[in-house]
C-alpha cells in the first residue's frame, strides 16, 4: 500500500476514467474514519475535495482541527438523534438518513440554526436486519414528509448493497437503487431535488459508477485497511 497521497491520485483516475466510460461526472468522497488531521490534508493535497465521517466525535475533532478546510464535509455513518446536534450545520451533506423521524430531528436542528441542512435518503437496498437504512417502500414516503420540513433539502439517495462476494449480484443492488432513484426522479415532491446518487466504496466504486452512481465513498483504497484497538498489526 503506498501513501495517501499516491492512493488518492490513483483512486481519483480510476474514478475519472470510470465517469468518463458512464458518460456522468462523479463526486469522490474520501472516507476518512480514524484517519488523523494531518492524513486527511494529505488526502486533500493530492486533490480529494470531499471527506466523509462515520462517527461524531470523530468530525467535531477533525472539524476544530481544521482538517476540512477547503473540502465539502459529509456525515456518512449511522446518525444517532442524540448526535444531531453535532452534526447539522457542520456537514454539508448528512448521507444516511433512515427514518422519517431522524429528518424532522435534521430539520428542527437546522430550522434553529436558521440554515438548511442537505440531506440524502439512505435505503436499506437488501432488506438486512443487521444494516441501517430505511426499507425501499419507506423511502417515498419519507420523500413526501420532507415537504412539510422547511429545515430539509433531500439531494438524493444513498446505499451500501449486502457483500455477498458475487459481482452479479452487488450490480443488481446497485442497479435496483438506480431503478428507483430514476422513478423518484420523475416525481414531484416538495424540498427534494434527486440529484445525487451516492454508492460503491473501496472494492466496487467502478461498477457502481458505471450503474449510474455520481458520488462514491471510498476509505481503505486511500488510507489503507483500518487497524482497530486492540487489534494486531503482526504479518502471522
Amino acid at each position: 500500500m503506498g501513501s495517501v497521497y499516491d492512493n488518492a491520485r490513483s483512486v481519483l483516475e480510476r474514478a475519472q476514467n470510470a465517469a468518463l466510460r458512464a458518460g456522468h461526472q462523479v463526486t469522490l468522497v474520501a472516507a476518512s474514519k480514524m484517519n488523523d488531521a494531518a492524513r486527511v490534508r494529505e488526502a486533500f493535497d493530492a486533490g480529494i475535495r470531499a471527506f466523509g465521517e462515520n462517527r461524531a466525535q470523530e468530525l467535531e475533532e477533525k472539524y476544530r482541527a481544521g482538517a476540512y478546510e477547503g473540502a465539502s464535509l459529509h456525515f456518512i455513518g449511522h446518525l444517532q438523534k442524540n448526535k444531531v446536534k453535532s452534526v447539522v450545520g457542520k456537514a454539508d451533506l448528512i448521507e444516511s438518513v433512515d427514518s422519517a423521524e431522524l429528518l424532522g430531528l435534521i430539520a428542527q436542528r437546522a430550522a434553529a440554526l436558521g440554515i438548511v441542512q442537505r440531506v440524502l435518503l439512505e435505503v436499506n437496498i437488501g432488506g438486512e436486519a443487521s444494516k441501517t437504512g430505511a426499507p425501499v417502500e419507506e423511502i417515498p414516503r419519507m420523500a413526501e414528509a420532507a415537504g412539510d420540513l422547511p429545515g430539509i433539502q433531500v439531494l438524493g439517495l444513498m446505499t451500501i448493497p449486502p457483500i455477498c462476494g458475487q459481482k452479479e449480484k452487488t450490480l443488481r443492488y446497485f442497479q435496483e437503487t438506480r431503478n428507483l432513484f430514476v422513478d423518484m426522479s420523475g416525481k414531484k415532491y416538495d424540498n427534494v431535488t434527486m440529484s445525487i446518487l451516492s454508492m460503491g466504496m473501496s472494492a466496487d466504486f467502478e461498477e457502481a459508477i458505471l450503474c449510474g452512481a455520481n458520488m462514491v465513498r471510498v476509505g481503505s483504497a486511500i488510507f489503507g485497511r483500518r487497524i482497530y484497538p486492540g487489534e494486531s498489526t503482526k504479518i502471522l
